[in-house]
């Protein structure tokens, strides 16, 4: 992965997480553990350099007045297309260019086609933020690639990940990836 603005963690503790999060034996409290500890990791790798389960983990380290939004995507499993099924952004923008929020941090835990962070990505720049600082614990090579073109500037998005895998496969899965986290999660294999 070339791109400047892509991060890949090398950090050993989070290389460790991420092999014992890939066992099809971690269950559904050890797999949320873990993704919030790679999120934890991950997080204070890009905070780091852009202002001196993963969002509980991400705002452990923010202020309390840090105001909060989500903006809830998931990839259709037909298309694999983002569909946006919950956005709860102020619907004006500030009327200044300077009044307009400076950052947002996107989390996505999993970015396997890059296609629900590139809407994502899209909505914010849309809204007027200046720069995404977009935090995933797993990521492709493919995913990663197009997710760090959007936004047409290298200096507008900047992507921090805890790992990534070569392949993504038909279904849209991340090989040898670690399975759907959701499903992991909420105990909801196979239903």
């Amino acid at each position: 992965m070339a791109a400047s603005n892509v991060h890949i963690s090398t950090h050993p503790c989070l290389r460790a997480k991420l092999s014992q999060l890939r066992s099809k034996s971690a269950n559904a409290r050890e797999t949320k553990a873990l993704i919030h500890e790679v999120s934890l990791i991950v997080a204070v790798e890009a905070l780091a350099t852009e202002m001196t389960s993963v969002r509980s983990a991400l705002q452990t380290l923010l202020p309390d007045s840090v105001p909060v939004h989500h903006l809830g995507l998931y990839r259709e499993p037909t298309t694999l297309q983002p569909v946006e099924y919950y956005n709860n952004l102020p619907y004006h923008r500030p009327s200044s260019a300077s009044a307009h929020p400076e950052i947002a941090i996107l989390l996505d835990p999993i970015i396997a086609t890059g296609g629900t962070s590139v809407a994502a990505i899209q909505t914010l720049l849309e809204w007027g933020v200046k720069k995404v600082v977009v935090i995933a614990v797993l990521a492709s090579q493919g995913g990663l690639e197009r997710a760090s073109k959007e936004g047409g500037a290298a200096d507008q998005v900047d992507i921090w990940v805890g790992g990534c895998d070569e392949e993504v496969t038909d279904r849209g899965m991340i090989r040898p990836g670690m399975g759907d986290v959701g499903d992991r999660l909420f105990l909801t294999i196979g239903k």
